[in-house]
């Protein structure tokens, strides 16, 4: 990927999504956002978990879980079946060694797979969850259609992401690290809602949860100090990040935040019990 400016030019939506996964599969992401990478952590994945009415007899899939923390809880917390499915093979890898650790192989399996062209028949799940991933889907209407696809009759889709008012951004939340954290591409709220809509779910209910936006951004800003102190002391090295770019830009993101520009919000919908 290549920059001019603050502007990004990321190249092909599969060099964007490639490049994302790639860098969420790296161990500074783990270094700055621990093993959690969404707003809320597993405290919001039990919420959406808990309006999914997950149970035993529950089988999920989890779209794009990362190294695997929300899937690896869900099967311990509500005893479930979780399908967890990601385009890092870093993340699945990772995640596939968590759940021998843990003993919960028998529950909790990882694979390498596209949102945009998931390879599970159609009505496989009862659930399907999605975390802070679906704005950095290149084709969302394809994404929606696809989660759509392989719910069962009935089923429920839980969503949490990022969203931005329409041209909110300033020049400071431009560039690589705009993809990198999912802000380029986060939309409104009702975007959101319409492409759900728009692949045939119903009762699409929408809440703000922008405060967990908020204690993420915090962290990450605190954690940089502390990765700025390691490297002058040499006790770490981050070849090829740009710090103060990186401080700039979590210092803007927060003042977008308290703004309303950005926030976060979980989408709750169902799958019709049966096509008309």
């Amino acid at each position: 990927m290549s920059s001019v400016g603050h502007r990004p030019l990321p190249g092909t939506a599969a060099d964007v999504k490639q490049c994302c996964a790639s860098l969420y599969g790296s161990d500074a992401a783990r270094l700055l956002l621990g093993n959690s990478f969404h707003p809320g952590g597993v405290a919001l994945t039990h919420e959406l978990a808990t309006r999914l009415q997950l149970g035993p007899d529950s089988k999920v899939l989890d779209v794009a879980c990362g190294c695997g923390t929300s899937a690896l809880a869900l099967a311990e917390t509500f005893n479930c079946e979780v399908v967890g499915v990601d385009l890092s093979e870093a993340n699945v890898r990772s995640a596939r060694e968590q759940a021998q650790a843990r003993k919960l192989v028998g529950r909790a399996r990882f694979e390498v797979s596209d949102a945009e062209a998931l390879h599970y028949p159609d009505g496989s799940f009862d659930a399907v969850l999605c975390e802070c991933a679906f704005c950095t889907f290149p084709s969302k209407g394809a994404a929606a259609a696809e989660l759509y696809r392989v719910l069962k009759p009935g089923g429920r889709l839980g969503v949490s992401d990022l969203t931005r008012q329409a041209d909110a951004l300033t020049e400071e939340l431009y560039g690589l690290l705009a993809w990198i954290s999912c802000i380029a591409d986060a939309q409104p709220m009702e975007r959101y809602t319409a492409w759900l809509t728009g692949a045939g779910f119903t009762d699409v209910v929408t809440q703000d949860r922008s405060v967990c936006l908020m204690e993420m951004a915090q962290r990450v800003r605190g954690k940089l100090g502390v990765v700025e102190i390691m490297i002058a002391l040499k006790k770490l090295e981050l070849p090829g990040w740009d710090l103060a770019q990186a401080k700039g830009f979590a210092r803007a993101a927060i003042v977008a935040i308290e703004k309303g520009q950005l926030g976060y919000g979980i989408l709750v919908a169902h799958k019709r019990a049966a096509d008309p």
